[in-house]
């Protein structure tokens, strides 16, 4: 049985996670705080690393605590390498180093995107999916093959999280406790359909246009009265997420694939679900999906990708605490998986 805990904070949240392996992979705890962004602003790096750094000690002593365990118990501490932004990420990584150093544990890099699709396997159990990535930094269409995570599709410019975040800033739709949930909450009042840019390139999309479009837009609409936030909020979601859902399918029609997995942050939204279920299951398939808990950022997932890498290969997984460093840019096919094979 290995005993790993997880460090995450690549982005405005902080969490930690420990995790069993034996008899089957156990989340023993996993707690996290966000950091909140006043209204119309976003998340900068200098108070987000502040944030992490206030919080990041007391979730430690409560993780152990619900967790019913000590430092010794602990083989193996796991961070994330990246990617991210580059303050929040330093100042998580130094954590990891100093315990690993205290405590004598072994050190394992985690890439984030990842740690995402190994806690989306586990928790749904899901065999071998197409993996539909979309978070605030990230969106990829994704599949396994010869031990790596291939990237089918992904935006040519901003992610679908930083879309629905930009726009939310632009109409004052509020921080707390995320703007896509937010928007999300008001996309069920909205009672009109607005045609939006819609740009899908093979297998990648991009959102950077209809972005420039719906702010260029939405204030003349509301101060007109022609659509209320209600509908531009739903005219923005159904159009982004009919966007992901073709290339998902299409991916999914490449590999064969019955199951689809949705990870990341965006990947709670209801709505998204249900578009993906209909979808698959057109198609005779399902789609493998999480709540909040586990698909928004948090320890566990690190902990769950870096104790497989360390258990498949400890030479290859852990690193020195002075090689332990971090990148804003880690590729999801970058990483070797070891602990698959085909």
């Amino acid at each position: 049985m290995t005993i790993a805990l997880g460090i995450e904070g690549s982005a405005n949240k902080v969490g930690i996670g420990i995790l069993q392996t034996v008899p089957e992979m156990k989340i023993l705890s996993n707690v996290r705080h966000t950091y909140i962004a006043p209204l119309g602003e976003g998340f900068q790096p200098r108070p987000t690393a502040e944030h992490h750094r206030e919080h990041i000690l007391d979730l430690v002593e409560k993780a152990l605590k619900e967790a019913n365990l000590k430092f010794s118990d602990i083989d193996c501490i796991c961070f994330t390498k990246g990617p991210g932004i580059a303050a929040p990420l330093v100042s998580c990584a130094i954590v990891a180093r100093t315990l690993s150093q205290m405590f004598n544990i072994p050190l394992v890099p985690v890439n984030h995107c990842v740690a995402h699709i190994e806690m989306g396997r586990v928790v749904t159990k899901a065999d071998n999916p197409v993996v539909l990535y979309v978070s605030g930094g990230n969106t990829q269409v994704i599949a396994y093959s010869k031990n790596r995570y291939r990237i089918f599709g992904e935006t040519i410019d901003t992610a679908v999280g930083n879309c629905l975040d930009r726009f939310a800033r632009e109409v004052d739709i509020s921080n707390d406790p995320a703007p896509g949930y937010n928007i999300e909450q008001l996309a069920k009042k909205g009672k009109k359909f607005i045609q939006l840019p819609y740009v899908v390139k093979g297998m990648d999309v991009s959102f950077g246009g209809l972005l420039s479009h719906i702010i260029q837009k939405s204030k003349k609409w509301l101060a007109s009265g022609e659509y209320t936030k209600e509908d531009i909020c739903f005219s923005l979601q159904e159009t982004v997420f009919a966007m992901l859902v073709e290339i998902t399918e299409r991916a999914m029609a490449h590999c064969g694939c019955k199951e689809v997995l949705v990870v990341g942050g965006v990947g709670c939204n209801l709505r998204l679900q249900e578009m993906l279920k209909i979808m698959a299951e057109e198609r005779g398939g399902s789609v493998c999906a999480m709540n909040e808990a586990y698909c928004i950022d948090n320890g566990a997932m690190i902990a769950c990708a870096g104790v497989r890498a360390f258990e498949a290969g400890k030479d290859e997984a852990v690193v020195q605490a002075k090689d332990a460093y971090v990148t804003q840019r880690f590729r999801t096919d970058d990483v070797y998986v070891n602990w698959r094979c085909d």
